[in-house]
């Protein structure tokens, strides 16, 4: 099983330390629930602490955009901006 949450955390605009705070936990521990094997509970924290829904650590970026209206978050102000795509 491959997590985005590295992925998530960068796009985000957030450092894994920041996140590591959010969750009152070393930054060790949370390296070691993205590398491991993280129960349900952990990936719910980790998804609330990235304010994103759970199922999005699992899928692809193209899932996530076609889910979102082809949206993305701004690493800045974290507003919701949407992609345009020409044709």
């Amino acid at each position: 099983m491959v997590l985005r949450i590295r992925e998530i955390i960068k796009e985000k605009g957030l450092s894994s330390k920041e996140v590591a705070d959010k969750l009152d936990m070393s930054l060790s521990a949370l390296n070691q629930h993205i590398t491991g094997n993280p129960s349900v509970k952990v990936l719910s924290k980790i998804a609330n602490a990235l304010e994103v829904p759970l199922w999005q650590l699992f899928a692809s970026q193209e899932e996530v955009n076609k889910e979102n209206g082809n949206y993305i978050i701004c690493p800045h102000c974290r507003k919701r901006i949407k992609i345009e795509k020409e044709e």
